[in-house]
């Protein structure tokens, strides 16, 4: 069950703010490291460990903001169709010249997936998946490292299997809310994105990742834009390990645009 955080960067006065959010989060068999999710569970009393590490840089009217990130989650099957998971992370934040460096954690989640629908016969399978996003202290919202005020994501996943490998679809929706509302509003999210994946050799897969959110706040709705490119090696049935870069661009004025770059490993064991 695999977690990436997308970033955005708000701006107050003269200080940066760099407030991370838990975009596409996917759980997944195998599929870090993409913001899209699949529809595979780990079943009935299976476990799936997974950790990576991302570098992210975004770009916003001259300023740099670099952002390093450790996410690791634990993922339980409780029966064929159903997850449960937990995330935690842990950030270290480099703004530009006007404002200070931060690290710390992040928000935890905890959720659920749940796979509703499967046909055999069209190797066609719909999922559900709930997440909540605990709060951070409000010292650490005000450091850009998460938000202050529980919020939540709902996502409902298609995978279609195909001769050369899969598709996977995501719709999701979700809210953000923080401590400090005059600075960052409450903001509600959509999001769409779809995912081909090859299997291009026994243990090797590589995927394009496209998606777009939506971010409705304080009556001012902005979008942005992802392309991620995948790699994922499978040296056997338990093991993957994962490479991936993002290029993410913000249609706010003046625009903001990310590039990211991330390694992960993925565990499954019983």
């Amino acid at each position: 069950m695999k977690t990436t955080f997308i970033s955005s960067i708000k701006y107050h006065s003269a200080r940066i703010t760099l407030q991370p959010f838990l975009g596409l989060a996917l759980p997944a068999l195998a599929l870090q490291p993409l913001i899209t999710d699949d529809t595979g569970t780990q079943g009935l009393g299976g476990n799936q460990l997974e950790i990576s590490f991302s570098q992210d840089r975004a770009n916003h009217a001259g300023e740099t903001v670099r952002t390093q990130s450790w996410p690791a989650v634990y993922t339980r099957g409780l029966s064929e169709t159903l997850d449960v998971f937990a995330g935690f992370s842990y950030a270290k934040i480099r703004p530009g010249a006007t404002g200070s460096e931060a690290g710390g954690s992040g928000n935890p989640s905890f959720g659920a997936k749940w796979r509703f629908y499967e046909n055999e016969e069209s190797k066609t399978s719909f999922a559900l998946k709930p997440e909540i996003i605990y709060p951070v202290s409000a010292g650490r919202e005000s450091a850009g490292l998460g938000r202050g005020k529980t919020s939540g994501n709902l996502s409902l996943i298609v995978t279609q299997e195909l001769a050369f490998g899969a598709i996977h679809l995501n719709l999701g929706a979700g809210r953000n809310r923080y401590r400090d509302v005059l600075n960052n509003p409450d903001a509600t999210t959509t999001r769409a994105s779809i995912a081909p994946v090859w299997d291009v050799a026994d243990q090797w897969k590589l995927a394009l990742d496209l998606g777009t959110e939506s971010v409705s706040a304080g009556g001012i709705r902005t979008r942005t834009n992802f392309a991620e490119l995948g790699a994922i090696y499978s040296p056997g049935k338990d093991l993957d390990f994962a490479l991936g870069v993002v290029r993410s661009s913000g249609y706010d004025d003046p625009r903001t645009t990310t590039h990211s770059a991330s390694a992960g490993l993925t565990w499954r064991f019983q």
